[in-house]
């Protein structure tokens, strides 16, 4: 079946750092797009980042550019987000996404990405 599985999310101080992990399994074929989406209590689901399978270029949000820093091993269909600095600002539940078409100038939209990840929470405290 299709699956996403996210790992790596926790406890860390402000100024610290946490490496997510996201593998996908089970899709009959290829997918154009793999990222990473969080959502906070009482603020909508934002797009964080995502790799296109099909420039092979990453996309980043304007408020974790230059922290962040997204991976991905397309063999193994896995993505990776390395955060840095971080802040409490930050703290959210991230998820991993993936989209089977590209739309590459709205790539943060929630909607146009086909299957989502559990979650993992990430905490940053002061």
């Amino acid at each position: 079946e299709v699956q996403l599985v996210e790992s790596g999310g926790g406890l860390v101080q402000a100024g610290g750092s946490l490496r997510l992990s996201c593998a996908a399994s089970g899709f009959p074929l290829n997918y154009y797009a793999i990222g990473w989406f969080r959502q906070a209590p009482g603020k909508e689901r934002e797009g964080v980042s995502c790799f296109s399978l099909s420039d092979g270029r990453p996309y980043y949000a304007d408020s974790v550019k230059g922290r962040f820093t997204i991976s991905s091993d397309n063999a193994k269909k896995k993505v990776f987000l390395q955060m840095d600095s971080l802040t409490p600002e930050d703290t959210a539940v991230y998820f991993c996404a993936v989209a089977m078409n590209w739309y590459g100038s709205i790539w943060y939209r929630p909607w146009i990405y086909d299957y989502w990840g559990q979650g993992t929470q990430v905490t940053v405290f002061s």
